[in-house]
């Protein structure tokens, strides 16, 4: 998987949910393509960079452990607010707004809330849409921190009316020598991300297919040797700049016809 990524005002929050609609699709004689959710941990991602030290990752029932040293994470609930989510062909330069041009198959123009499994759940049905017969070789989606001035979103925020002017929220427990306490992890990050498939995503009449797209939330509060209480790393903490860099890093999509949360190319990633 080849990226690169936007990243536009700076604030991450964490969001917990999700609702997707089929949008249009152009052409006849197609394919299917379904879209799934994963924060599974990478197999990587517990390597901490220039420590020597591995995270322990545990899945327990519906809950995603941590633990590292002294500290324990244990991570209840994620929910991340997307919008825009469309599948590029091959040979078009980028999605756009005109749906004429069949540029892209559209998954939802959002915005929508996202709810992440974690613990033993691999992955979450999102949305399934017709796609014509042909090659896709991106996946270009925003986190969106809603707007509560914006009539765009107020039907979301109506809905939604505990994700004002933020895009995550996460839930959980945070345990340092010892200490317990309960958080409520939000930000308000807005990213533009293009995710790239190598080799890219072959849609064939009559067969279905599968993109994940996964939040390796296990990385997020990892600095070195050590967690970071999250209460540290919302709007304004000191470790806001730090788990906004994890988030970014993070954030991957890929081909995942067995909806294990693994790249079906890169079985290892």
């Amino acid at each position: 998987m080849v990226r690169t990524s936007s990243f536009s005002v700076l604030r991450l929050v964490p969001a917990v949910a999700l609702a997707w609609l089929a949008a249009c699709s152009s052409g006849s004689g197609a394919g299917s393509v379904s879209l799934s959710l994963s924060a599974r941990s990478a197999p990587a991602a517990a390597a901490l960079s220039g420590s020597g030290t591995a995270a322990v990752v545990v899945a327990a029932g519906d809950s995603t452990v941590v633990a590292l040293g002294n500290d324990t994470l244990i991570l209840r609930s994620l929910a991340v607010v997307l919008r825009k989510i469309e599948l590029k062909r091959l040979d078009a330069a980028s999605c756009d707004s005109n749906p004429s041009n069949g540029d892209c198959e559209e998954f939802e123009s959002g915005p929508v809330l996202a709810t992440f499994p974690l613990g033993t759940t691999n992955t979450a049905a999102a949305v399934s849409v017709s796609a014509p017969a042909g090659q896709y070789d991106k996946l270009e989606f925003e986190i969106h921190k809603t707007d509560s001035t914006s009539s765009a979103d107020a039907s979301f925020l109506a809905a939604n009316p505990g994700f004002k002017n933020i895009s995550i929220r996460a839930t959980g427990t945070f345990s340092h020598a010892g200490s317990r306490s309960d958080f409520v992890f939000t930000q308000d990050l807005d990213a533009s991300e293009e995710l790239a498939f190598s080799p890219p995503l072959s849609v064939v009449d009559g067969t279905a297919a599968n993109l994940t797209i996964r939040l390796d939330v296990s990385t997020w509060f990892v600095n070195g040797g050590a967690l970071v209480d999250p209460a540290s790393a919302t709007v304004g903490g000191p470790n806001e700049g730090l788990v906004q860099n994890n988030i970014k890093s993070s954030i991957d999509a890929f081909e995942d016809d067995n909806r294990d949360g693994r790249d079906d190319h890169h079985e290892g990633s």
